[in-house]
């Protein structure tokens, strides 16, 4: 079995046992496992009830590995994620009791609930891939994924994301609502027991990271690169935006790129794995003018915008 299709045979087995639990949401499951096989954190944005966080346990569940959640309040301290140094009498000195941002995979539900304080802490997690308590740096467990739930549309007792950290998310993903057919298999399966208690684990942490690091072997042209790096630099260039994607965008759609061809079993990257990706990496990473926020334009419209007005490079042979 060569690299790229056992990339895609795990893919594949992850996606089975998630739909066990999660209906009609491919598309969504296809985006966390290319965020997965990136090592790229996910915002899960969208109204209540609706799965996010059974979506984030399922995934969780399928994969080998470390598994916490953090139900984010208000009250949270940055020390109830980091964790905290306690005096060892015994030992005469300070012991490091880890928090539970220290696993492989962590949940964190209703993100923005949290004051500044404490997301600045998880922003280093997500970032640097390290904590700092009292003075002293403690490297996380690799691989490190973060699964974040936030609920767009209730403000009371919430605090808006900083754009830094909004920008050390990998991608944004809407789950929407379930059609009817779907709701309905859904109270079906449910009618007896969860069936998130009858998952298996398909994946082990040794199997991951050698499929990440698998991800990392493919291809991309150098007209591909010039098309990524175009259409971040339309939306910088955009009329309704007063912001556009930084390089980290440019970045995380180049990664995406790369794993989703690999899930897909190719070994190269073509222009429209970049167009069906530029949406979940770049469009959270725009801030939109207060002129057109009142025209109601949307981050999904710029990204629409920006991919009918970017030449797509054409095909070329590769020289191996």
């Amino acid at each position: 079995m060569t690299q790229i299709t056992n990339v895609q045979a795990l893919a594949a087995r992850i996606r089975t046992n998630v739909a066990q639990v999660i209906i009609g949401k491919d598309e969504v499951v296809e985006l966390l496992l290319v965020a997965l096989f990136c090592e790229g954190h996910v915002l899960l944005e969208d109204v209540p009830g609706i799965g996010k966080t059974t979506l984030a346990k399922t995934m969780a569940k399928s994969l080998g590995g470390s598994f916490q959640r953090i139900q984010f309040t208000p009250d949270l301290l940055p020390s109830d994620i980091t964790g905290v140094s306690i005096f060892n009498q015994q030992r005469h000195e300070f012991e490091f009791r880890p928090g539970p941002i220290m696993a492989q995979i962590v949940l964190t539900d209703e993100i923005n609930r949290a004051g500044p304080r404490t997301q600045s802490a998880l922003l280093e997690a997500m970032e640097e891939r390290q904590v700092t308590v009292d003075g002293v740096t403690h490297a996380m467990a690799r691989p490190f994924l973060v699964l974040a739930t936030q609920n767009p549309i209730e403000y009371e007792g919430t605090f808006p994301l900083p754009e830094a950290q909004v920008d050390r998310f990998m991608m944004r993903i809407h789950l929407g609502y379930p059609s009817k057919a779907h709701e309905v298999e859904v109270l079906n399966r449910q009618s007896d027991h969860h069936p998130i208690q009858d998952l298996q684990q398909m994946l082990s942490v040794e199997e991951l990271v050698a499929a990440q690091r698998e991800v990392r072997t493919v291809y991309v042209d150098d007209l591909v690169k010039n098309y990524i790096v175009d259409l971040v630099n339309t939306t910088r260039d955009h009329p309704d935006i007063y912001l556009g994607a930084s390089p980290r965008g440019s970045l995380a759609l180049f990664s995406a790129t790369r794993a989703w061809a690999a899930i897909e079993g190719r070994d190269f990257v073509v222009p429209d794995d970049v167009k069906l990706l530029a949406e979940a990496t770049l469009a959270h990473r725009l801030i939109i003018s207060p002129s057109a926020r009142i025209k109601n334009v949307t981050t999904r419209q710029i990204i629409e915008d920006t991919l009918r007005h970017t030449p797509v490079p054409g095909a070329r042979a590769r020289v191996r």
